[in-house]
């Protein structure tokens, strides 16, 4: 089983950053794909950033067209984390944050995994 842990998230003035932080912890062998999902007020669940852990295709990342130039995702294999770099960050951006790993890069993708963590909101102020 994989525990998922969260921090980063916060209140910043409209074009200010955060960074989302999301730690894989216990069986962990198999994670070849962490990811980030928000669910904004009155909207359903969005991909917002993907990458890929594992020693095939490292490194390759998805963006939701939204956030693409102004999120990065990145790996660090030292802390088993996924790192959620938010620039230039909108109001819309508002929402709770839910970190994600899977053991194939299409399931993160999918949201099909059963690896969740308990989410991280953030908000921006106009």
């Amino acid at each position: 089983q994989v525990r998922l842990v969260e921090s980063g998230g916060g209140s910043v003035q409209a074009g200010g950053s955060l960074r989302l932080s999301c730690e894989a912890h216990g069986d962990t062998d198999n994670v070849d794909c962490m990811g980030w999902f928000r669910q904004r007020p009155g909207k359903e669940r969005q991909r917002v950033a993907i990458i890929s852990t594992g020693s095939l295709g490292a490194g390759t990342t998805s963006y939701t067209t939204p956030v693409r130039g102004r999120f990065t995702i990145s790996h660090d294999r030292d802390r088993n984390a996924a790192l959620l770099q938010m620039d230039s960050l909108r109001p819309d951006d508002t929402g709770m944050y839910y970190c994600t790993a899977g053991s194939r890069f299409s399931e993160c993708m999918a949201a099909t995994s059963a690896s969740w963590g308990q989410g991280t909101p953030v908000t921006v102020h106009e």
